[in-house]
């Protein structure tokens, strides 16, 4: 996988999507806080939606972009997710998380360019979203 340089503007991103998650972290409801930027250097946050019914629950980088797109912002740069520990965790650190299999195919439909800032072996990376979903699903 090709990795990017991480800026300083990828560790404040980081920083935005921790604090979106502590500020409003609610057991069984918002674990999971997402942040982007735009390609103009705009920054949106969000934190996912937990549902009883699981297969309702939204993500926090499908909200984060929604929310962009809502504000005619199209143009996405970077995306990073971080996981709020569950109150009976020990480990009560905040991680950052690797997008799913489906929200990598809708931050992949919105933006194919996009930056992706993920944790592998212990090490804050960042690569492409096509380096995450290299055989993109597409009609026909």
């Amino acid at each position: 996988m090709k990795t990017y340089p991480f800026t300083i503007q990828d560790k404040k991103l980081v920083e935005e999507a921790k604090m979106i998650i502590k500020e409003h972290y609610e057991y069984d409801k918002h674990h999971v806080g997402a942040a982007l930027r735009t390609k103009s250097g705009e920054v949106i946050s969000a934190i996912h939606l937990e549902a009883y019914i699981g297969r309702i629950s939204v993500c926090a980088e499908a909200i984060a972009i929604g929310s962009a797109l809502s504000q005619g912002k199209k143009e996405l740069h970077t995306i990073v997710a971080v996981r709020h520990p569950y109150s009976d965790e020990e480990n009560r650190e905040l991680s950052i998380v690797s997008p799913c299999g489906m929200y990598r195919e809708l931050i992949y439909d919105y933006t194919p360019d996009c930056y992706v800032i993920l944790e592998a072996n212990q090490e804050i990376i960042k690569t492409k979203i096509s380096e995450l979903l290299p055989l993109k699903y597409v009609r026909g």
